[in-house]
Formats: C-alpha cells, structure tokens, sequence
C-alpha cells in the first residue's frame, strides 16, 4: 500500500533561512503543516517552543505539552507541533501565563517579543480581501486567514486591531499617507516608517508605498508594508 499524505518533516538545511534552528544538528527538523500562513514564512509550534522559545529541551515534551492543550495560540489550544504559526499570532504558554508575539524585527521575518496579559487577545490583522456576502454583508479576511463579518467600511491594505476572544474590530489604521508603516519583511524587516506616499501600480511594477525611515526613504510593494498606528503602535510590536 502507497504512502498517504505528505511527509511532516523537511531537511534542515532547507528550512527558511530565519528559523533559529542548528542547521548542523540533525537531518531533519518539522515541516509546517497547510494552515493560516504560507510555509515559507510561518514557524512550526513545535520549533517555536523547542528551538525559540525552550520550554523544553527534546521534540518528545514539546508533543506532550501541546497535546494536553498548554498552548494557545489566538486563544485557541493547538494540539498539533507541526500548525504554522506567523506574522503577529500570540503564542500563550498557559501554565506560566507568559504570553509572546511573533513580529518582524533586526530585518528577521519573525522574532519572539513577551508581551502583557492586558494585550494577549488582541492582534494586529492586514485586510487581504474583502467581499460581499448573499446577505449584503461586507466579509473581511486578514494576512492570518482569519475572516469576520463587518459594518464597517475598510479597504484592502487597512489594518485592524482585532480582539480575537469577541471576534470583533477595535481599531482601524488606514493605508494612507502620514501613517506609521512596519515593514514585515526584506533586509529592513522590522523598521518602521511613515508612509510619504503611495503609487498605483502598473503592468510592470506592484502598487507601492514609499516611506521616510531614519535617514532615508524607501519604495517598497505595498503588500510587505503594515500599518501599525498614527504615532506609535497601537500595541507592542517590537
């Protein structure tokens, strides 16, 4: 009988080049599983907790403390070392009550920070797509795969703070000029600027923005830019 479904694991040695993993360990290392974030720029849990963050020190405790549900990620216990974890998620350990974001920071594509309880429901989500239901509802769906039913009228590009516990919007940050850019990935992953101005696309270039960082400007697509806030963030993202 042929084998069923894909194989869970990949060689180290081609593993995105952020995870902070030894490349020289072992031969193979887990493989993110079809989920909420693209492959190629998500984590495993399992790594996250073994290799980022060590909570425990072999892949066989890793199973075990996900299994038995300590792990929440967006408030929901995942059971499964190989769900692919990304861009903004919360990671809550809950025996320790110890909550971490994964952001884009030092031009790496997802960095750990600890954040407070008071922010361990919230997260910030990038409007990707945007349709109108058979009941004339507005559904919005985010860079995280999540999706909501919402009144409010947002564009493709804006950002909203979500508390993902109430499946509810809090906050919204347009993408326009004079807001506060983070740029998610490239060499200035993790800075942050103000976007100066925004060009539509044409047949050879994506719509971009163009922002003022510290002592220059850069031009970049528009779909590696995240509105963040106004001034400052409106929740810990560095």
């Amino acid at each position: 009988m042929g084998k069923k479904g894909g194989d869970s694991r990949l060689k180290r040695q081609m593993a995105p080049t952020f995870w902070n993993i030894r490349r020289k360990q072992n031969r193979f290392v887990l493989k993110a599983s079809p989920g909420p974030h693209k492959k190629h720029n998500s984590y495993p849990l399992g790594i996250v907790l073994r290799d980022v963050l060590k909570v425990a020190i072999t892949m066989r405790d890793v199973k075990r403390i996900v299994s038995e549900g300590k792990v929440k990620v967006d408030g929901i216990a995942r059971r499964e070392v190989n769900f692919p974890v990304g861009l903004m998620d919360v990671i809550e350990l809950t025996p320790t009550g110890q909550s971490y974001r994964l952001v884009p920071k030092d031009s790496k594509l997802l960095v750990h920070v600890e954040i407070q309880n008071s922010e361990n429901m919230v997260k910030l989500g990038k409007v990707t797509s945007k349709v109108t239901t058979n009941g004339g509802k507005l559904q919005y769906g985010f860079h995280d795969g999540k999706t909501m039913l919402s009144d409010q009228k947002l564009s493709v590009g804006d950002t909203c703070l979500i508390d993902f516990q109430n499946h509810t919007i809090k906050e919204t940050v347009r993408f326009e000029k004079g807001n506060l850019g983070l740029i998610t990935s490239g060499d200035n992953a993790g800075s942050f600027g103000k976007i100066e101005d925004i060009k539509d696309g044409i047949f050879s270039l994506p719509k971009r923005a163009v922002l003022t960082l510290e002592d220059r400007s850069v031009e970049l697509p528009t779909e590696i830019v995240m509105t963040v806030g106004s001034d400052t963030p409106l929740i810990k993202v560095n």
